[in-house]
């Protein structure tokens, strides 16, 4: 997915649901320079129906370290290559 423009996202029909618990729909969406996981369900209330939304900080990938000790992608420096 290319990257989230800011204040905006995205959500997709989540097609690997098993269960009610889990969200209708999944996507992701950038606010303040944060990225954020979004979670969705269908509800019906007494107006009728609406989406509930839940919003998960997104956590950084793992560090991976080559044989020499060094984080993969970083120079000796600690910046991005």
């Amino acid at each position: 997915m290319s990257e989230q423009r800011e204040m905006s996202g995205i959500l997709s029909r989540n097609d690997k649901r098993e269960s009610e618990k889990q969200p209708e729909f999944r996507g992701e969406c950038t606010i303040e320079g944060k990225a954020y996981r979004i979670s969705a369900w269908v509800k019906e209330g007494k107006s009728g129906k609406f989406m509930s939304l839940a919003f998960d900080g997104k956590k950084p990938a793992p560090r991976r370290y080559s044989d020499t000790g060094m984080v993969i992608g970083l120079d000796r420096y600690g910046k991005m290559l």
